[in-house]
């Protein structure tokens, strides 16, 4: 008997069609039918086109990781595609199995810990701001601090001294209205373009040796090749770097924007990471890969951090295979629906779900690739920046916060903000005083 004779098995999902975008509506539909239906629910969308909504983490972790080549992007990423062109996040088939391998050398261990003298600067810089703002009583705007933080982090990485003779020429930094701004409307596709134009000069004076020689992720981008030998063309390395800038920082800026948030809210916690930073990281001489990588604690804080507040909330896939998961099966052109959000705070695989509990991460016998856990995603597709992203926001923590504490202003629960990427709905403001 044939697939198409036999008869289709289908998760249990509710008869009536659902509508899901990538919004507060879509996480409060998902939440009520997990709690309907279970971790494998199918659904048929208005349009009449078949998703299944996976909350089983080993079905997860299959679509992910053994099944990816059955998979291409799901809805959802037309707006990113608008905003950031054909990059990395978005490609699918030979052209992001291409970009990715010539990618992939920039982001070594070894190279981004070439890059750790631009964090510690980038700290030191909001230390001198935050200091002035504790001499004159003044409060600090947490999200926007870390926002500037990692966008600063992200660009000095890509275009070193370029970043400022070439991109701070006005005083303002003309990339700042991507932290700001949280649409992702046409209002802001246009302003990426206007963008493009200035990137384009800098790879153009790259490209003739007029540019910076410094080393930065720019150079390694310029001289990737591909297996044919050929690099990357203008286009395709404008699509790249936008991507880079914008996935870049706002991981990074999201997390330490909750993760100051937290620390404020558990003081043990906060008492625990100072401990650490003045064991492993007494002085900024004693910064090293090492000392970093001893910071376990600080590792943890982050992973908690992830679990409750992922950067991406929902993940889509669209099968352009058939496929199963258990024993269900998996059509051409379905649309599936993950959401790290979901499954962080599923109680059967997180205890006391909605706690901020860094002990989860303490390390034990159990594989840490064993977690119900992808705030990076799984597989061929997990971020490539995941290495870079924890290094600087310990960094940041270790020598940040045993200088200076943050007092929350407002002690209620911030709402979340869920578009693309996961937010605060509001600005988190903090008093800061000298320690």
């Amino acid at each position: 008997m044939t697939s198409v004779q036999r008869k289709l098995r289908k998760p249990p999902g509710p008869d009536a069609p659902v509508v899901l975008g990538i919004d507060a509506d879509t996480l409060a539909t998902l939440q009520q039918i997990q709690l309907d239906y279970g971790d494998m629910v199918s659904i048929t969308k208005p349009n009449g086109r078949l998703a299944y909504f996976v909350n089983d983490a080993t079905e997860v972790r299959r679509i992910l990781t053994r099944r990816h080549s059955k998979y291409n992007k799901g809805p959802g990423f037309e707006r990113v595609k608008m905003l950031l062109g054909n990059g990395l996040i978005v490609s699918d088939g030979d052209v992001w199995r291409r970009s990715r391998r010539m990618i992939q050398p920039a982001f070594s261990r070894q190279n981004v810990h070439r890059l750790m003298a631009v964090m510690v600067e980038c700290c030191d810089r909001r230390a001198l701001h935050w200091a002035e703002l504790a001499a004159n009583g003044e409060h600090c705007n947490i999200t926007a601090e870390t926002s500037d933080f990692a966008l600063e982090l992200i660009l000095i990485s890509i275009f070193s001294s370029d970043y400022h003779a070439r991109i701070m020429t006005e005083g303002d930094n003309p990339f700042a209205f991507l932290s700001r701004d949280s649409t992702r409307d046409l209002s802001v596709v246009m302003k990426v373009r206007h963008l493009r134009i200035l990137l384009l000069s800098i790879i153009e004076d790259r490209r003739s040796g007029r540019g910076s020689e410094e080393f930065d992720f720019l150079t390694m981008y310029l001289q990737a090749t591909d297996k044919n030998g050929q690099q990357f063309s203008d286009a395709e390395l404008l699509d790249e770097l936008m991507t880079l800038i914008v996935a870049g920082f706002e991981t990074s800026a999201n997390t330490l924007n909750w993760v100051w948030y937290l620390i404020a809210k558990h003081p043990d916690v906060e008492a625990k990471l100072i401990a650490e930073a003045a064991e492993y990281l007494p002085c900024v001489s004693a910064l090293s890969a090492d000392s970093l990588a001893n910071m376990t604690y600080t590792q943890q804080v982050l992973e908690e951090a992830l679990r409750l507040y992922p950067p991406v909330w929902l993940f889509t896939r669209r099968s352009h295979e058939e496929d199963h998961l258990d024993e269900y099966d998996v059509p051409l052109d379905t649309d599936i629906y993950l959401s790290p959000f979901i499954l962080h705070r599923t109680p059967h695989y997180w205890p006391d779900p909605d706690s901020f509990d860094p002990e989860r991460f303490k390390v034990t016998d159990q594989s840490k690739n064993d977690r119900p856990y992808f705030p990076f995603s799984l597989g061929p597709r997990r971020c490539l920046g995941e290495y870079f992203s924890f290094l600087e926001m310990k960094v940041h923590i270790g020598l940040l916060l045993p200088r200076f504490r943050l007092q929350l202003i407002d002690e209620s629960q911030p709402q979340l903000e869920l578009g693309i990427n996961l937010r605060a709905s509001r600005d988190i403001y903090m008093k800061p005083t000298e320690r």
